[in-house]
């Protein structure tokens, strides 16, 4: 079984089993958005967090197997095109170069880590309606040889 038809199993199931994504997460003892991107595809997961996702969601062995196989990472340009993601894609297109310049001032020559990496979603409550609190928080990883 793929990847993605695996990954579709999962959403399907998940909302058949009318639960969210941090109960899922919370079950296999991992963070929301990194269990969230990695039952869409994204990453691997362990053969007991494999397990446990699919005894909850009452999905067989061959999604399990699937979940715990090495992805082939990426975007897809057709969820590219989705509103949600387009947006991060135009913000960051517009200050990227600004937090690149200002990552460089603070810490010299050097990138944040995708790897060491931890991102977190939260809703913060405003007069002029809610705002997506979006952290992302990487390792600085500097360019000495």
């Amino acid at each position: 079984m793929t990847r993605s038809d695996a990954a579709e199993l999962v959403v399907a199931a998940r909302l058949r089993r009318d639960l969210s994504w941090h109960e899922i997460a919370e079950r296999i003892g991992a963070a929301p958005v990194w269990t969230t991107a990695a039952l869409l595809g994204q990453h691997p997961l362990s053969a007991d967090q494999a397990g446990q996702v699919c005894e909850l969601l009452g999905l067989d062995g061959t999604v399990a197997e699937s979940l715990q196989r090495q992805p082939s990472r990426g975007a897809d340009p057709e969820r590219m095109a989705d509103p949600t993601i387009y947006r991060f894609t135009e913000a960051l297109a517009v200050y990227g170069p600004a937090l690149k310049e200002l990552i460089h001032e603070e810490f010299g020559d050097g990138i944040m880590s995708a790897i060491n990496f931890r991102v977190d979603v939260s809703r913060r409550p405003d007069p002029d309606g809610d705002r997506v609190v979006v952290t992302f928080d990487g390792k600085f990883l500097d360019y000495r040889w």
